[in-house]
């Protein structure tokens, strides 16, 4: 048995094995066997406001440090095995602009696939996670980043899973028209009756529903209403850092009995209490000066840095976001628990976590606290594969049962003021 399959209970016992180099040493080892899937990365979004989608000026086949959080040659270097990337576009788009979009983000990862083929691999099933991995190639699926991107349409619903999209999630940072954001005035109290659809039509066609950035109220109405596991591709735990982007403990004690899995996020704001105030304070300044508080561009990130110049960010490191994993382990189990960095979705990151070279950091910190090498096995690799693959079964089942839902939102919702 390795000292990483040694669950030990002191301070002391876990030192005892060897270095901070062992330890890191290590993690790569199990990395090479259980690469991670990383359940959200905004590197399409990113391509797009950087070089409209010109993946000659930003080549993730070159180093891009400095430029992105992500390229092939760091994907490499952190033991990224699968990918979600995320097909986000913002709230402020929406009805057929949003769908738009959506389809542009969507050609835009299949661009990368074909230019970069001998490292991404497409993926549309768990099989082809697994097969990916075998080849030596990065799997690589698609995540739509709000509900606003359908248009209130099931239709196009299925149409996003037929070209590839294997999550939805439920809302971004505001509400749309049948399910409450965590980070808006609520609307309709969680899911409407056509949110509720909207679930059991993910459900139906195989695609997994994603309930980060949602409400509470909405994250326990779509646990009552999808039958298959649901998935949080971005999110940490409420307990340790009181963020409404966290899940509730509540929440996290339900994944056991749907299925589920929460795949713990990097991003400061929401794992460290010392930043959620601190980012407050400068999303505010970037909105002053007439950016969006989600802008990464050059000119947004020059407004950032001469601000945290000034006001001395609070840092977040690899511990922080263990401490999270931690938590989230003891309410919903080690098998319902994976990672999410969100990278180039985020203007800062943890000291450790830069970008996605980052992944062994956060293994070796968590060999250090004394997880075995099955429980990371679970983490970074197959309890991801494992959710696609039952949500796959469930899909199999309905659709031998049950036609597609025609329903649309004005005959299922009374309309709110």
């Amino acid at each position: 048995m390795s000292a990483a399959d040694r669950a030990f209970g002191t301070a002391a016992d876990r030192d005892a094995w060897g270095t901070a180099a062992d330890r890191l040493a290590e993690a790569r080892e199990l990395l090479a066997a259980h690469p991670v899937v990383d359940g959200h990365n905004d590197l399409p979004w990113a391509l797009r406001e950087h070089v409209r989608y010109d993946l000659d000026r930003l080549d993730i086949g070159a180093d891009q440090t400095g430029a992105l959080h992500t390229d092939l040659l760091r994907m490499r270097a952190g033991g990224v095995g699968a990918q979600f990337w995320s097909v986000y576009v913002p709230c402020r788009l929406t009805g057929d602009d949003a769908v738009s979009a959506t389809l542009e983000q969507i050609d835009v990862v299949d661009q990368l696939l074909e230019r970069y083929a001998g490292d991404l691999a497409p993926a549309l099933t768990a099989d082809d996670m697994e097969a990916a991995r075998a080849q030596g190639r990065i799997a690589s699926l698609k995540g739509a980043e709000g509900g606003h991107s359908i248009n209130n349409s099931l239709a196009t619903l299925r149409a996003l899973h037929t070209l590839g999209v294997r999550y939805m999630t439920l809302t971004h940072n505001d509400n749309n028209d049948w399910a409450d954001s965590a980070t808006d005035a609520p609307r309709v109290g969680g899911l409407s009756a056509f949110g509720r659809a909207v679930v059991r039509e993910m459900n139906r066609s195989g695609m997994l529903v994603d309930l980060s950035h949602v409400a509470a109220t909405t994250m326990r109405d779509a646990l009552d209403s999808s039958v298959a596991p649901v998935i949080f591709s971005h999110s940490s735990a409420l307990a340790v850092c009181d963020h409404p982007r966290n899940v509730p403990d509540d929440v996290l004690e339900r994944l056991p009995a749907n299925g589920g899995v929460a795949m713990a996020t990097f991003v400061p704001k929401f794992i460290l209490p010392a930043a959620v105030e601190w980012t407050a304070r400068a999303d505010d300044n970037l909105r002053a000066h007439g950016f969006d508080h989600l802008d990464t561009t050059a000119q947004a990130m020059k407004l950032h840095r001469a601000f945290e110049e000034a006001n001395p960010r609070p840092i977040a490191t690899a511990a922080t976001v263990a401490d999270h994993l931690d938590h989230m382990r003891e309410a919903a189990g080690i098998d319902h628990i994976g990672i999410g960095g969100d990278y180039d979705g985020t203007a800062f990151t943890p000291a450790g976590l830069d970008d996605v070279a980052g992944y062994t950091n956060l293994v070796a910190e968590l060999l250090h606290r004394g997880w075995s090498r099955p429980d990371l096995a679970k983490l970074t690799w197959s309890n991801s594969v494992r959710v696609l693959r039952d949500a796959e079964a469930v899909a199999r089942d309905l659709r031998s049962r049950t036609a597609p839902s025609n329903a649309t939102i004005d005959a299922l919702d009374t309309p709110t003021a």
